[in-house]
């Protein structure tokens, strides 16, 4: 039963993560009305590198497909972890807003990594 609900968790997760690096080249997400100023020049200085959004894009789709997929999903959440590091620490750093959907991507992501420990192992010894 935990592994079908991980399953259900996962490809949730890999659309939301396939979804947003879509958008990162589309452009098909308006911004929210009520985006905070901080908020406002982070994301203007992430849009002043500009290799930064399309390799943030690129990892959110290739991660988020990988993920929907159990037999890859142990490779999908090492491409996802940095990218969701950065989510945490701009939703804790930044702006609060969105910290409650960061902490549940984390749970989601740190679920699937504990679950897949034993393929990490030989990277960690």
């Amino acid at each position: 039963m935990k592994q079908k609900i991980l399953n259900v968790l996962s490809i949730l997760f890999g659309l939301l993560l396939l979804n947003g690096g879509l958008s990162k080249f589309f452009s098909y997400m308006p911004p929210p009305d009520d985006i905070s100023e901080a908020m406002l020049k982070d994301m203007g200085a992430m849009t002043e590198i500009i290799w930064l959004m399309p390799l943030l894009g690129l990892a959110e789709i290739v991660g988020g497909v990988l993920i929907a997929i159990p037999k890859t999903r142990a490779l999908g959440a090492v491409i996802i972890f940095p990218v969701a590091v950065g989510i945490l620490l701009t939703h804790i750093f930044v702006d609060t807003n969105g910290l409650i959907i960061a902490l549940v991507i984390w749970a989601v992501l740190l679920w699937i990594l504990f679950d897949n420990r034993e393929k990490y192992a030989h990277l960690i010894a």
